[in-house]
């Protein structure tokens, strides 16, 4: 088998899940730098050293593909796609960058988790401080209705906040995939 050809299978391979015409479209476009390489005189394995290992190419590709679909639509699955792409460009920071994102992450997701207990049980509490039930309030249905909503609202704003922090996260890892994605394609011209 020929050089271009490995080049392009293992190519093929590390873009696998990919939408079929972006792989395509990929692909295409490494053909043609063969087939300029090969008009210029040069050999198949010059083209394909000059260009690269695949498999890193295939990893910039996801990334860039991930933060893309993230910036498109803001979804939980283009979130992860992003996360995921970053992480797989990212390899050799893994080390580094994984174990201070799940710190982050468990965090964020904790106070989420309190936020929304906190909103549900003044949610809970509303009707019965409105038929005087909750004790201790000797009857004072207007303390009980203030404290539930005070809870409810303020669960709930903890919950905003960390929906916001969660979408400055995931755009801070796409900024640091990117100007890691630069930094490799300066060190390594294709």
């Amino acid at each position: 088998m020929n050089s271009k050809q490995m080049f392009l299978d293992k190519l093929r391979a590390g873009l696998k899940g990919l939408p079929h015409s972006v792989v395509e479209d990929i692909l295409a476009e490494y053909t043609a730098h063969f087939d300029e390489g090969r008009a210029a005189g040069r050999s198949e394995s010059e083209i394909a050293t000059a260009l690269g290992d695949p498999s890193r190419l295939a990893r910039e590709v996801r990334a860039e593909t991930g933060m893309r679909r993230w910036e498109d639509e803001r979804s939980l699955g283009n979130a992860l796609g992003a996360i995921v792409g970053v992480l797989g460009l990212a390899a050799l920071d893994l080390l580094v960058v994984l174990p201070v994102l799940l710190t982050v992450g468990s965090i964020d997701l904790a106070f989420f988790i309190a936020g929304a207990c906190i909103c549900l049980a003044g949610s809970i509490m509303l009707p019965f401080a409105l038929i005087s039930l909750l004790p201790g309030f000797d009857g004072d249905w207007l303390q009980g209705v203030l404290i539930s909503l005070g809870m409810a609202s303020g669960g709930a704003s903890i919950v905003a906040v960390c929906a916001l922090f969660t979408i400055g996260v995931i755009n801070l890892l796409i900024r640091y995939g990117r100007a890691h994605y630069r930094l490799i394609t300066q060190a390594n011209p294709s």
